[in-house]
């Protein structure tokens, strides 16, 4: 995703466009997989850590990251390419290396549909499967 198809991702969640903004938009990008905030941090030297907490702070608010908990060190983040604030055409299934401890996004295996009785009310799920990634199996 080049600059301008970040300015339209940022447009489409009704975030304004700042260079903070699409660098961090650009980095969850091209990361590939979910970024916790110190992957953040390390990537993005030139930007200060507040900067980069507010700006996943707004991306939470405005729908545009999923925040995903693995139970490693935190959470992690990746964006959203769903622009409905009503319903979040873009989950997934998410696998957890025990081993390097990544997360990766396994985007073609959709969450399968949790059906809650009892007055129960979902705000957010994560489906994490843990085990061991292709590069550490060997």
């Amino acid at each position: 995703m080049d600059d301008t198809s970040q300015v339209v991702l940022l447009s489409q969640h009704d975030i304004k466009p700042t260079a903070n903004r699409i660098l961090v938009a650009r980095t969850l990008d091209t990361a590939g997989r979910p970024l916790s905030m110190s992957e953040l941090e390390s990537k993005l030297k030139t930007v200060d850590k507040s900067v980069i907490s507010r700006t996943l702070a707004l991306f939470r608010e405005h729908h545009m990251v999923h925040v995903i908990e693995d139970g490693s060190d935190g959470v992690r983040y990746e964006l959203c390419r769903s622009h409905d604030q009503d319903h979040d055409d873009d989950m997934h299934v998410h696998f957890y290396c025990e081993r390097c401890h990544r997360t990766y996004c396994l985007d073609g295996i959709k969450i399968p549909p949790v059906q809650l009785s009892g007055g129960f009310i979902m705000n957010s799920v994560n489906y994490i499967v843990k085990g061991l990634c292709p590069h550490c199996k060997g």
